[in-house]
């Protein structure tokens, strides 16, 4: 089965940009598609500098949703937004004032990605912070879910240096893959850091995890000293560098180009822990894997009925309202939309976001507007208009209390509904 990779290279243009994200792109696009993706053949696409978050994410979107193996090797730097202090990459246009709404949030990725494996779901990420959120993830871990593996590093700013900051570890993947073999990512990670560092010690954040059910952080600091007080060898920092703690845990139209596409420390917002899933039997393996392959087979009810049992054995253990029992929710709001049922799918998105309000979550919360926005977006693709007008109130409520990001998604409810009522 082909592979699909996407690569992915963004910084804001002016002063704002930190590092020459671009720059690498060449580098990459010189390496066999089969060799970029490890597997017999592939399909690559590459984002230099986007514009619009919107467009990376319907790229995002289809790159998850191909069958086979996925790897998305992403170059650029991270902001915190000022409302609610979430990490975003940034893209050509952003700016400190506008990161919220020029930025792709963290989250989005890791949101994408949530319904893959992560034996076949790998991020290979080279990043630069500045010194805002270089403090932010002294506490908090950049979370990419459970469902993908993560290799890269965070580099932290650039004290007292001007002009910008190169992406070596990314380079250093490219070239040691100029030779014609993908070994191992885990492998690769380390010879590239050999490269970059020299074999010396970094200060940057050193991201080396292998996806599943994590039990340590996904931070760690090479070369790793075992010692009899740390049971995770090499989680821990080097000395002035952040201190990460335990990581919170945690698609189909292929790409078929290389062609880009057309077109301060405050208090955080809480975060939404992605956890590991509620199995039915103990001794049970990380199911989504088996869910997406079903998915890819055609067989919608056989995947949907391995969630559901997933999403009632967490309702039993930790209650409706608790991130086990939500996470699986989603997922069967997924497996809906994927199975062309757009209005148990909206149905499901609507739950989500109900039961994330009631619980107390805020509205700007990601989890709450993710929710609303895929709920929004299932609606506006249902082709019954009686059950179109039926739904139509309680997503408008809802917009109500969850604007978005996206200006007029209220007015855009507000106006779908009109017209339908006037059917």
């Amino acid at each position: 089965m082909p592979g699909t990779v996407l690569l992915l290279a963004a910084s804001p243009l002016g002063r704002g940009r930190l590092v020459d994200a671009a720059g690498v792109l060449p580098v990459l696009a010189a390496v066999a598609p089969a060799v970029l993706s490890g597997t017999d053949t592939a399909n690559v696409v590459e984002l230099a500098d986007p514009l619009e978050p919107q467009a990376v994410l319907t790229r995002l979107r289809a790159a998850a949703a191909a069958p086979g193996p996925l790897t998305v090797y992403l170059t650029g730097q991270l902001h915190l937004d000022r409302r609610q202090r979430l990490p975003h990459l940034a893209l050509a246009r952003t700016t400190p004032a506008t990161v919220r709404y020029t930025g792709l949030p963290w989250h989005w990725i890791r949101e994408e990605l949530r319904l893959r494996s992560a034996a076949d779901t790998a991020l290979v990420v080279d990043l630069h912070a500045d010194a805002e959120t270089w403090q932010y993830l002294a506490e908090r871990p950049l979370d990419s879910g459970r469902t993908v593996s993560v290799y890269g590093r965070v580099a932290p700013p650039r004290s007292g240096r001007r002009g910008l900051a190169e992406p070596s570890y990314m380079k250093a993947v490219a070239t040691l893959l100029r030779s014609g073999h993908r070994p191992p990512l885990a492998h690769l990670h380390e010879q590239a850091l050999a490269r970059t560092t020299d074999g010396g010690p970094t200060h940057d954040l050193v991201l080396s995890g292998p996806g599943g059910h994590p039990a340590a952080p996904a931070y760690r600091l090479p070369p790793p000293v075992p010692s009899a007080a740390d049971p995770h060898p090499g989680a821990a920092p080097a000395a002035g560098a952040p201190r990460a703690h335990a990581a919170a845990p945690a698609g189909l139209a292929v790409m078929d180009s290389r062609t880009p596409p057309a077109s301060t420390a405050a208090t955080a917002e809480p975060r939404i822990p992605r956890p590991a899933p509620a199995p039915a039997h103990p001794a049970a393996a990380d199911p989504h894997g088996d869910i997406s392959a079903a998915v890819r087979d055609g067989r919608h009810g056989d995947a949907d009925a391995l969630a559901a049992r997933y999403e009632e054995a967490a309702v039993r253990a930790h209650g409706a309202a608790s991130d086990e029992a939500l996470h699986w929710a989603e997922v069967r709001a997924d497996l809906a939309m994927f199975a062309g049922d757009t209005v148990r799918s909206c149905e499901g998105w609507l739950r989500v976001a109900g039961v994330r309000l009631t619980a107390g979550q805020p509205a700007d919360a990601p989890a709450v507007e993710a929710a609303v926005d895929r709920a929004h977006h299932q609606w506006g693709r249902i082709e019954d208009a009686a059950r179109a007008r039926e739904l139509g109130p309680a997503l408008a409520e809802l917009r109500l209390r969850v604007p978005g990001r996206r200006q007029g998604a209220l007015e855009n409810v507000q106006r779908h509904l009109r017209q339908l009522q006037a059917r």
